[in-house]
């Protein structure tokens, strides 16, 4: 919808609610300190609304400026990733954009990669937080087992490789920086 078409439902919106509240253009003159002609102008679409025509407006109609103008609703903000395999487990994108910091939910089935140690090295910075299971990081020469609740941060360009070589699935959330940003993650928030 183009501005001028929103602009255009505006007179015919004030003119339905003063007809609603029972109100002539007098009153509502009265009450806002426009003038009548102004007013006419506005309902009839032959006078082009302002902010300051539509302030008072509002206030009198008791409604919110975004209901005089009919405010398009932005679009729909939930991100409905579609599940991916790889390599035998499931990676759900959990960000839109293409570009820099990236969310995906991963599934480890049991016994993923269970005898695989090849690590891998990448530009980029990485963050792990295991929700439900255990799973297995090789860092560099490090090895750790994670269980649910515990995070993980590191620079990709250190060899690295995951894996599940547990009797049950585990599910993960990873937050991956392409360019090596690393993650702003606060666990409390800061005494002020």
């Amino acid at each position: 919808m183009s501005d001028d078409d929103v602009l255009q439902n505006v007179g015919p919106r004030l003119r339905a609610l003063r007809q609603e509240n029972g109100a002539t253009l007098t009153d509502l003159s009265a009450t806002t300190g426009i003038s009548v002609s102004t007013l006419s102008r506005l309902e009839s679409g032959q006078r082009r609304p302002t902010l300051e025509l539509l302030l008072p407006l509002a206030r009198a109609h008791g409604v919110a400026l975004d209901d005089l103008v009919d405010v398009p609703a932005p679009a729909d903000p939930r991100v409905h990733g579609r599940p991916i395999e790889r390599d035998g487990a499931t990676v759900v994108p959990l960000t839109r954009q293409s570009g820099g910091l990236q969310a995906y939910k991963f599934v480890w089935p049991p016994r993923w990669r269970a005898g695989d140690s090849e690590q891998k090295v990448h530009d980029g910075y990485e963050w792990l937080y295991v929700l439900s299971g255990r799973v297995r990081l090789l860092l560099g020469q490090r090895d750790f087992v994670l269980g649910a609740g515990e995070v993980v941060e590191f620079d990709t360009r250190v060899p690295h490789a995951f894996s599940n070589p547990f009797p049950e699935p585990a599910e993960g959330l990873v937050l991956f920086g392409p360019q090596g940003e690393r993650m702003h993650v606060r666990a409390r928030p800061r005494d002020r």
